[in-house]
């Protein structure tokens, strides 16, 4: 069967087709029977839309921003002008060394420039575009310096056509070519690669494409379409000079994009079109030109983002209802094999991997192996360094120490693409999907694994045999929704299911596996549990890092335990369970929690318990499955409690729903009586709810002592002496105070976030973590000046995953598993019971005990 005009073209309907080719065609028509004015006109309109459709590759499929290209239109004009002018050359000799002399350059400026970002590399963009227009001005001898060229030779087409109408024809022809051309790299490979890059760097590199050679070819490109462009206005104008080339053209240039429509394929034409002819109509107020074009730009930004043909699509989908959405769910059995034969695939090994981020040894001499065929699960404490190993192992990283081989081959020096490329698959802790790409090409693209074949080719990328594969692997992973779905449109439980697919795509020897169970509910853990068993039964090797244990021990063959960063123990579920360091290493040191009971106990009979915090029936979420379902809990005044239970239970979303950061679906938050549920984050602390945050958050820019006095925002009054009742309070702040917060060790800026919590005069403070990462005496630092707080009657909700020691500090204590309080009592009871060894080991073999359970 023969392919249509829309499957080959790539545009996003036949009334577009139809649009654009219409265009073309009274725009050919016109030139012959308009004036040489509006012959020009329309020459300009077509020069705009080339430049545009280069841009477009740029800005719309990978989302570089330049503002710099009027620098290869110039080279492209002066290219033509002085081998025609000067050297003698024909226009169509000179033409295309024009335009590859703009792409050699966009290579040259490209390669140092992509290695930056955002304004950064737009800042670049910008000097390059001067230093064209002030290098033209200099080299007098063979550009004409501020004169310019004049008298360059036009070429002219049979049948007698005048210069101009031979030139306006030439530009619509090139018009209608590129954007063929752009519509071919769009659907294809190439163009897949591009938008891949533009949503999530990092996942491209996770299925073997080198970021920075797919952004320096569409930087290349879009150099080619303005030196094209470029050469064609040479001999349109007759003449060129540095006035012709200045930075509001780069602007106007940008203009033609954004006000069309990023990627879409007709947007440079509609923007062209705006851009060239208003200038036109608005004649009479040429001294407000610019002024008029920066308020159409600030209309389009807010009215219409994606541009005119965006917002047309958006109105359109509107009229009609919306677009169809395919059924979404995930099955515990996906009914396909994975499309390959059988082999024997290779090992992963670990040899004293270590990395180290200025003073902190986040890995240290780790060692393991991980085998095919089998299910290796890398478990420690929050900070215990399992995604940095994980970074390393997928090339993200590049180790301080060590090595690490697939089936012996050394890999610890390549980038993340090559060891992809070798075999290694990765997946991550927030989904990294193609959001812009639909779901089987997503899948379809890991299946090229880098190789990105012709530039233009769009049959490879689509074949039904790659697609069928594509589909196949999908229903593997159990994902049964819309493979035509936009993947930024997924449900979170199919986002998962897909990038599984996706990193399966590349076949890979290991798969790299980075909490996959986060945000899943108990049905869908159990279903990603079968899955998991069943790539590790096709002989495929699976590291997973996860924090839910009882999944953990249901799938894993072989546990790896890390913490602070170093290995710790290795077995077997049961082995690890077992395993006396590791239950230390998740619970703490053994502490003796007597004395905080005592003193709870006998503040509760001078002073009779009153409540300060109430939570009731909270749900929260992050748009999929609850993280937290009908959390209870009550805080008393004077009293500290600890809100205890395994990574992912569901803490730190509680502690930012109370703190107002993070909106809950229902239930209820109230403070002495008011309702804090439904306020900002910055009014639940203007009333006492205090958060001091996981990971410090401390301001690193700022000084100790701007640090601490930005805490007083809410309560400036007698700020200083406030200052230094914190510099009392830690007296290692004091010495420090004028050194920047960045430059601290992590128990100095916990230190800070504390005192800088505390300047807000909280009712209530809670504590997000804060040991996390501490050295221990540091530790025992740190919870000496809580336990002075405590002792000063401070109210406080403590998070911290060293148990017994939140527990020797707290009155009473909550266990969160799955979101839920499965069990509350005193610290002494908690602390004397096995409750929490089973939420943070996932051993299920015994039953609550009585104390608990009534109490839960």
């Amino acid at each position: 069967m023969s392919a249509s005009p829309k499957a080959i073209l790539g545009l996003g309907s036949a009334g577009q087709i139809a649009a654009v080719a219409l265009l073309l065609g009274a725009g050919l028509v016109a030139v012959n029977i308009v004036n040489s004015y509006y012959v020009f006109v329309l020459a300009n309109v077509a020069l705009f839309a080339i430049v545009g459709i280069g841009l477009n590759v740029l800005q719309g499929l990978t989302g570089q921003v330049s503002f710099g290209h009027v620098g290869f239109y110039a080279i492209g004009a002066y290219t033509v002008g002085i081998l025609t002018s000067k050297a003698g050359w024909s226009f169509w000799e000179a033409w295309p060394v024009a335009a590859a002399l703009a792409g050699v350059m966009g290579v040259v400026l490209a390669l140092p420039a992509l290695r930056v970002k955002g304004p950064y590399l737009a800042m670049i963009t910008v000097a390059f575009g001067f230093i064209i227009e002030h290098g033209v001005i200099e080299l007098r001898g063979l550009t004409g310096g501020h004169n310019g060229i004049m008298n360059i030779p036009a070429p002219t087409l049979p049948g007698g056509a005048g210069t101009e109408q031979s030139m306006a024809t030439i530009a619509l022809l090139t018009v209608g070519v590129s954007l063929v051309l752009f519509a071919w790299l769009s659907r294809g490979t190439w163009g897949a690669a591009m938008r891949a890059v533009r949503d999530s760097e990092t996942a491209a590199e996770s299925v073997g494409i080198n970021p920075l050679v797919v952004k320096t070819v569409a930087f290349s490109i879009s150099a080619v379409a303005a030196g094209l462009a470029g050469g064609l206005f040479a001999p349109l104008s007759g003449f060129v000079a540095p006035s012709a080339f200045g930075f509001g053209q780069s602007i106007l240039f940008v203009l033609v994009v954004i006000l069309g429509g990023a990627g879409a394929v007709g947007g440079p034409l509609l923007g062209a079109l705006i851009v060239a002819l208003l200038p036109e109509l608005l004649s009479s107020m040429e001294e407000y030109r610019l002024l008029f074009f920066g308020v159409l730009l600030l209309l389009a930004l807010w009215v219409a983002p994606a541009g005119a043909l965006g917002l047309w699509a958006t109105l359109k989908q509107r009229l009609s209802g919306g677009p169809a959405s395919g059924s979404s769910s995930a099955q515990a059995d996906g009914g396909a094999g994975l499309p390959w034969a059988p082999r024997e695939r290779r090992p992963l090994a670990a040899q004293r991997l270590s990395m180290q981020f200025g003073g902190v040894r986040a890995v240290s001499d780790l060692s393991f192996d991980a085998a095919a065929g089998r299910i290796t699960s890398l478990i420690g404490p929050n900070g215990a360094g399992k995604t940095t190993a994980l970074n390393m192992l997928s090339g993200y990283y590049v180790p301080t120490g060590g090595s690490f081989t697939l089936g012996g081959e050394r890999l610890a020096a390549l980038p993340s693409h090559a060891i992809s490329r070798r075999g290694v698959a990765r997946t991550y802790q927030t989904s990294q999907l193609f959001g812009s790409l639909d779901v089987e090409s997503n899948v379809a693209l890991g299946l090229a694994r880098g190789r990105l074949g012709p530039l233009f080719g769009a049959a490879g990328y689509r074949a039904p045999a790659l697609r069928a594969r594509a589909r196949g692997l999908l229903a593997f992973c159990g994902y049964r929704g819309d493979g035509a779905k936009l993947a930024g449109d997924l449900a979170h439980v199919d986002k998962r299911l897909v990038e599984i697919a996706r990193a399966l795509a590349t076949d890979p020897e290991m798969l790299l596996l980075d909490e996959p169970g986060a945000g899943l509910s108990r049905e869908d853990k159990d279903n990603l549990a079968s899955l998991l068993q069943r790539i590790a039964a096709a002989g495929i090797g699976v590291l997973v890092v996860e924090h839910d244990m009882t999944l953990v021990m249901s799938i894993s063959n072989q546990i790896v335990v890390l913490d602070a960063g170093l290995y710790l123990a290795a077995g077997t579920p049961a082995a690890v369970q077992a395993d006396p360091r590791v239950k230390q290493a998740y619970l703490g040191e053994s502490l003796d929690t007597t004395a905080g009971a005592s003193r709870g106990n006998a503040r509760a009979k001078a002073d009779p318990p009153r409540e300060m915090l109430g939570v009731g029936a909270l749900v929260a979420s992050y748009g999929a499955e609850p993280v937290l379902h009908g959390v209870d809990l009550q805080v008393q005044k004077g009293e500290v409690v600890a809100l205890l239970g395994a990574n992912g239970a569901g803490k730190s979303t509680l502690m930012r729903a109370l703190s107002g950061l993070h909106r809950p679906v229902q239930g209820g938050i109230h403070l002495e009586g008011t309702e804090l549920s439904q306020l900002a984050a910055e009014l639940v602390v203007r009333r006492g709810l205090v958060l001091v945050p996981e990971g410090r958050q401390v301001f690193p820019e700022l000084s100790v002592r701007e640090n601490i006095r930005l805490g007083a925002f809410t309560q400036p009054d007698e700020r200083e002496p406030r200052v230094e009742e914190m510099f009392h309070r830690f007296p290692r702040l004091r010495e420090r105070q004028h050194q920047r917060a960045g430059l601290l060790s992590g128990g100095e800026q916990q230190m800070l976030a504390i005192a800088r919590g505390l300047m807000s005069r909280p009712r209530i403070l809670l504590l997000d973590e804060p040991s996390l990462g501490l050295a221990p005496k540091l530790i025992a630092e740190l919870f000496a000046a809580l336990d002075a707080l405590r002792e000063e009657g401070m109210t406080v909700l403590l998070v911290d995953q060293m148990a017994s020691l939140a527990l020797a500090l707290a009155d009473r204590a909550y266990v969160i598993e799955g979101g839920r309080i499965v069990a509350q009592g005193t610290a002494a009871e908690i602390a004397q019971d096995d409750a929490l060894a089973r939420t943070y080991l996932g051993v299920q073999d015994e039953p609550v005990p009585p104390v608990i359970a009534k109490a839960a």
